[in-house]
């Protein structure tokens, strides 16, 4: 099986073969990322902390989009928009809203949590089995609204 930074590699020459500029771009873009990663920590990346830097360069994107199109320039609100796509392809599948909600449901039972007050340790078991398939922001939000509720 290959790595996820072997599937990149092979998806830049590709768009290299077939003269792709925006998505070798963006892949390049994204290699460069993952290098400055491991030569600030000195490591080779394994595919979760891949998907880390591929989300963190996704969440940067959406933030963008929000600044271009407050700005009027839709231009470039486009063109980040057609990166946060293709960065998202190596992304694993998002989960659904009920998924979500289910899996809060069990951190909630599991730690016993009553209030806001034990949003932390909800946080931490849903993290664990949500990284990188959903926005911790929204899950964050759905978590106070069950506890809160």
């Amino acid at each position: 099986m290959t790595t996820l930074k072997e599937r990149i590699t092979e998806d830049m020459k590709a768009a290299m073969r077939a003269s792709d500029k925006e998505r070798l771009s963006t892949i390049r873009m994204a290699q460069a990322a993952i290098k400055q990663r491991e030569v600030d920590e000195r490591v080779v990346l394994d595919d979760a902390q891949v998907i880390a830097v591929l989300e963190k360069m996704v969440k940067q994107r959406r933030e963008s989009v929000v600044q271009f199109e407050q700005g009027g320039r839709t231009d470039l609100a486009d063109k980040e928009k057609a990166e946060i796509a293709l960065l998202q392809s190596y992304l694993p599948a998002q989960l659904s809203a009920a998924e979500i909600d289910a899996i809060v449901g069990e951190a909630i039972a599991a730690t016993g949590a009553v209030s806001v007050k034990d949003m932390g340790k909800v946080m931490g078991l849903v993290k664990a089995k949500a990284a990188g398939r959903a926005d911790m922001g929204a899950v964050s939000a759905r978590i106070k609204a069950a506890l809160a509720g």
